[in-house]
């Protein structure tokens, strides 16, 4: 929730209220991802996305507990392991509030480093270049 600006030495300072929603990770076994989470803690599927253009599924996870949900994202050209440099893990923040105004407090730091406007979506990056994806409470 956006409550107020304050003004410091080191410039505008927002306070951003929200919670952690879901973690990706590209997998190149979907069905294999899927049964070792499964087995090894106990998470199920939730809901699954397909493009429309069939080139990659995503399934999110749950653990019946809580909110979050493990993301995995399935590139069906994709065959070679992953690298870490390739892979697009991030960690995704709902924020309540007006999102216009925080996403404008971020493009303000320097810090936005992709938007997709059509899906709703952009992302940050901290000063080690891991991204977290900004989304409005639903």
């Amino acid at each position: 929730m956006v409550k107020y600006w304050q003004k410091r030495k080191q410039g505008a300072v927002m306070q951003v209220k929200g919670r952690f929603d879901h973690f990706n990770i590209n997998v190149t076994d979907l069905d294999k991802s899927i049964a070792f989470y499964k087995k090894a803690l106990g998470l199920s599927e939730i809901r699954r996305k397909e493009a429309s253009d069939g080139s990659f599924t995503l399934v999110y996870l749950g653990d019946e507990a809580t909110s979050f949900s493990l993301e995995l994202t399935y590139l069906k050209d994709r065959k070679e392991p992953y690298e870490l440099g390739d892979n697009e893990s991030h960690l995704c923040l709902r924020v309540e509030g007006d999102y216009d105004e925080v996403r404008k407090f971020h493009k303000e730091m320097g810090c936005v480093c992709y938007e997709n406007e059509k899906m709703g979506l952009y992302f940050i990056h901290d000063p080690d270049d891991c991204w977290i994806e900004i989304l409005p409470v639903k």
